[in-house]
């Protein structure tokens, strides 16, 4: 079992800067794949970033491609998403999630792969 909580979500202005924690419970996060997702008012939860349980291999969508980047900590339990230049329409809470298995193929895109999930943490970008 995997507890995961967010952190750093705010208001900021466009163009500005926000950097997301999620926080995992439990000795085995090294071996989890993570994902973060986000879901605006009215819409779906989309993917937007994801890595390996290494850190050596990150897949980002391609609406963020560039302006986010996703890290990991294993010796801290933590996965990050720094989150630069931002844009009204990155509005939206921001989820994390974790997959005990690694990724085959492009199911690091699919919420359906993920095992785990967090409670999100509101980001909101005023134009």
């Amino acid at each position: 079992q995997v507890q995961l909580v967010e952190s750093g979500g705010g208001l900021v202005q466009a163009g500005g800067s926000l950097r997301l924690s999620c926080a995992a419970s439990g000795r085995t996060f090294s071996s989890y794949a993570m994902g973060w997702f986000r879901q605006a008012p009215g819409k779906e939860r989309e993917f937007v970033t994801a890595i390996n349980w290494s850190g050596g291999s990150s897949y980002y969508a391609d609406s963020v491609k560039g302006r986010f980047t996703i890290s990991r900590d294993n010796a801290k339990n933590t996965v990050y998403l720094q989150m630069s230049s931002l844009r009204p329409e990155d509005t939206a809470i921001y989820y994390c999630a974790a997959r005990n298995t690694i990724y085959t193929g492009t199911n690091y895109k699919m919420k359906a792969a993920y095992d785990y999930w967090g409670q999100g943490t509101q980001v909101t970008v005023s134009s």
